[in-house]
């Protein structure tokens, strides 16, 4: 009888080590489906004729951004108070990165900056630029038939030599999209509306930094 009752309480002991390890090989599991489609933006390359020729470097840092922006999904938002994602759509890469990135190569487009970069490459700069994203989603409150494409970046240069705020300026576009909401016709409407406040940034903090 103790042997028996040995041999029960050895198979409770490995039972109790081998539970957790079933419940982590659950939560790995992922449904099948389709793959997402994979989406970006572009950079904007035509800018106002008077820009003026810099002599300063400039840093970029990453954006920062909400919880809910803060992601490669493509965010919607129904409601004032809610905010959902659109199934099967991913920007491709985080929205934050991924406008940091385009930023960077909208300044360079200007041929008129001595050096852009990223705060990751250690560029010794005269100037940083910190944004914050505040809204990056579409919106439809109510609507089924019709859309709208909210981007708004709030910007601040900042004097690296004085650690000083020299310029800060908040940035929106809006782009209304009706009757064909395909996906393609949201992400042009991203496109369009980041566009336009990416353009509107670089001329501000080029005619800005002094």
């Amino acid at each position: 009888m103790k042997l028996q009752s040995l041999k029960k309480r050895i198979v409770f002991v490995i039972g109790l080590f081998l539970l957790p390890l079933l419940f982590v090989g659950c939560s790995v599991l992922e449904v099948a489906g389709p793959p997402p489609n994979f989406y970006n933006l572009t950079p904007k390359s035509t800018f106002r004729s008077d820009l003026p020729q810099v002599n300063w470097q400039l840093i970029i840092e990453e954006p920062m951004a909400a919880g809910g922006l803060d992601s490669s999904r493509i965010a919607l938002r129904p409601h004032s108070t809610e905010l959902k994602y659109f199934a099967g759509a991913r920007w491709t890469q985080r929205a934050p990165e991924m406008l940091q990135t385009i930023l960077v190569e909208s300044f360079e487009n200007t041929e008129k900056i001595v050096a852009v970069g990223r705060q990751s490459i250690g560029l010794r700069s005269d100037f940083i630029l910190k944004t914050e994203l505040r809204e990056f989603q579409a919106e439809t409150y109510g609507s089924e038939d019709s859309m709208l494409i909210r981007v708004r970046i709030n910007a601040k240069i900042i004097q690296s030599s004085r650690r000083a705020i020299v310029g800060s300026k908040s940035f929106e576009h809006v782009v209304f999209v009706e009757k064909d909401t395909s996906m393609k016709s949201i992400v042009l409407a991203f496109d369009e509306a980041a566009g336009r406040v990416l353009k509107h940034l670089v001329e501000w903090t080029l005619m800005t930094a002094k």
